[in-house]
């Protein structure tokens, strides 16, 4: 069935809804229901909430097979339990995973450009053709991705991180950002004063990198850093 189909009670045909009322399928429905809740991690007074119903007594009834239920509740409880009213139903064999109690949904991603690498410490030649391309959560608003090299940000950023960059000319002081150098690429923390600018590094080994008047202009904000991917 479509999405339409699951989503829309008015699109469900008259022909569906007295499959529905089978008295072996309901019960397979109302066991799928108990199952689906329990793997949710969902009390019954939550999946009540969830599915209109007043307390935990309408569901401990409909779990026990001792209420039946119209077609638009069987829709509510599908959407409810994030599986589908054939589902319920036992005529569809699989049905999306619920998601275990303590855990959430991956957020909905963007795939975006990997632009050559980015130097974390000694700065290194930037790269503009993309060498891949990078899923990120869309919540960052990323606009493309650069590979890090070095150890000049850790422990925050690491050799071999992703970071998801936003382009915007400036930054707040002490945010992270993508800056280029004469041409080259680097990661640092930006602290913009009238008369200098310095990009400190994370790891307190490395110097501040420091131009102070006309040779601020040797430096190009690119971008803030919004997150990082990292292998484990």
């Amino acid at each position: 069935m479509s999405t339409i189909f699951l989503k829309n009670v008015d699109f469900i045909s008259r022909s569906w809804y007295s499959r529905l009322k089978g008295g072996l399928k309901m019960l397979e429905a109302y066991k799928r229901i108990r199952e689906l809740r329990i793997s949710a991690g969902l009390s019954q007074d939550e999946l009540a909430k969830k599915t209109g119903y007043n307390d935990r007594s309408s569901i401990a009834k409909i779990e026990a097979g001792k209420v039946d239920l119209t077609q638009s509740k069987l829709v509510a409880f599908a959407d409810a339990l994030n599986t589908t009213p054939g589902y319920l139903m036992g005529w569809e064999p699989d049905s999306k995973p619920p998601i275990p109690a303590g855990f959430q949904p991956l957020p909905k991603r963007d795939r975006i450009p990997r632009v050559g690498q980015i130097a974390c410490g000694t700065p290194i030649l930037a790269e503009e053709n993309v060498e891949a391309y990078d899923e990120v959560p869309s919540d960052w608003h990323a606009d493309f991705t650069l590979l890090c090299q070095g150890d000049s940000m850790e422990p925050k950023i690491k050799d071999s991180d992703v970071v998801a960059i936003h382009c915007q000319p400036m930054v707040e002081n002490g945010e992270v950002a993508a800056v280029l150098i004469d041409g080259e690429a680097t990661l640092k923390r930006v602290f913009l004063f009238d008369d200098h600018i310095e990009l400190r590094a994370e790891n307190p080994t490395f110097p501040t990198i420091l131009r102070i008047g006309e040779d601020m202009n040797t430096i190009t904000i690119e971008g803030k850093a919004v997150g990082l991917c990292r292998k484990l």
